[in-house]
């Protein structure tokens, strides 16, 4: 599976810190690129944003259509069959774009993983799998099947948020992650919110809130 090459906005000299974010079924890296000035980060702390691309594939719950996707989804239902063999390639993939980033020097620590629903389950499943300091991840409009296997025994810092109209990923699928998430272990900082399958304003600023303490 050959992933296109990533988005990447790099600040003003050298990055102290790095967001990985993934963008949701069908949309590309470009989804999410325009958040950033929303997100009103302070420049001095040197954020690079990488938004990856997903591979075009033929998404079976679309009658086969060819989109971009990072794992297939055989039916609406998300707790029937999971492609936990898709997951994980994209999670491997991830995992190598965080190598990557360190390459550049950005310590491991200081790199926050983040996703929107199907980049949400890629950005869960890769923290969780990572043996790796992690600045945290964020998990939005997201759910975690559980037949995926996620063993790392270090604690992350987490994000988690939804729409309580959301018609796409059912809530009670990311209230019922993030009750596993707790019960692994992991430090969930929960967020809901009147709005369908989408990010809203609030969300946005509830999200600044928590990348300034887990970028400082």
């Amino acid at each position: 599976m050959e992933y296109p090459p990533c988005i990447e906005i790099d600040p003003p000299g050298d990055a102290r810190y790095t967001i990985i974010w993934l963008h949701g079924l069908g949309a590309d890296g470009n989804d999410f690129a325009p958040i950033i000035p929303q997100l009103r980060l302070p420049e001095d702390r040197q954020v690079r944003f990488v938004f990856p691309n997903a591979p075009a594939m033929p998404v079976s719950v679309n009658n086969g259509y060819v989109m971009p996707a990072w794992y297939d989804i055989y039916a609406m239902d998300l707790i029937a069959k999971i492609d936990v063999e898709g997951i994980l390639r994209s999670a491997d993939y991830l995992q190598s774009l965080v190598e990557a980033e360190m390459a550049k020097g950005v310590k491991p620590e200081n790199i926050l993983l983040a996703g929107f629903s199907q980049g949400g389950v890629i950005a869960l499943t890769t923290a969780l799998r990572s043996d790796l300091p992690l600045a945290g991840v964020m998990g939005l409009s997201t759910y975690l099947p559980k037949t995926v296997p996620v063993d790392s025994p270090v604690p992350r810092h987490i994000f988690q948020a939804h729409g309580r109209m959301d018609d796409v990923v059912p809530r009670a699928a990311a209230a019922d992650a993030c009750r596993r998430l707790k019960d692994m272990g992991h430090e969930v900082d929960w967020h809901e919110y009147d709005m369908a399958h989408s990010v809203c304003a609030a969300e946005v600023a509830d999200i600044t809130g928590w990348l300034l303490k887990r970028l400082d």
